[in-house]
């Protein structure tokens, strides 16, 4: 293609990382930011590309692939893949609010996010600490979902996409996943 040899990729290569807070999820950033990139240095496999995205003050699991099929499989709104978030939130968040964030709530761009599961996980030491699954990947979703019931996210992690979680993983670590993993995502 314009005059550049293609060839298929010969071998697919999937990798989780535990992106932490405090960097990009891109290539290389002009501002001079760390990326999700900078923690991957030992590794070198050609057009390793992120499964979705994780903002800059979002931690936890990342999937990284050079599987275009996998990335489509993963991503795609109508395999409604669920992605699974630990939040944390100032103050109680009272039921009314869980129940109109399970049902769907108008994001800031008029655009109304698909149901939702909200559990309170509990409540202590002034700080709502709940698990969220949402099948979309809207930008800053989850964010921008409590946003629109009136509460501020303090803590944001994601811990699993699907069946892969992201277990004892530490913050900027990263493993390649095992064969029962990548069965999963091939069969989606």
């Amino acid at each position: 293609m314009d005059g550049h040899v293609v060839r298929p990729v010969a071998k697919f290569s999937y990798i989780m990382l535990y992106k932490p807070k405090g960097c990009i999820t891109s290539l290389s950033d002009d501002k001079g930011r760390k990326t999700v990139f900078d923690y991957l240095a030992d590794v070198s496999i050609p057009h390793l590309v992120p499964v979705g995205r994780l903002d800059y003050d979002t931690e936890g699991l990342l999937l990284l692939t050079n599987d275009g099929d996998a990335v489509n499989a993963l991503t795609h709104p109508s395999r409604e893949v669920e992605k699974t978030y630990l939040v944390k939130v100032k103050g109680e968040v009272a039921e009314h609010k869980l129940a109109q964030l399970r049902k769907g709530v108008v994001l800031d761009d008029g655009v109304k996010t698909a149901r939702s599961k909200v559990k309170l996980l509990e409540f202590k030491d002034g700080v709502s600490k709940l698990q969220v699954v949402i099948t979309e990947g809207r930008n800053r979703q989850v964010r921008r979902m409590f946003a629109a019931v009136g509460e501020e996210v303090i803590f944001l992690k994601r811990i699993a996409v699907g069946a892969i979680r992201l277990g004892g993983l530490a913050r900027g670590a990263h493993r390649f996943l095992n064969d029962a993993e990548i069965a999963y995502i091939k069969s989606l």
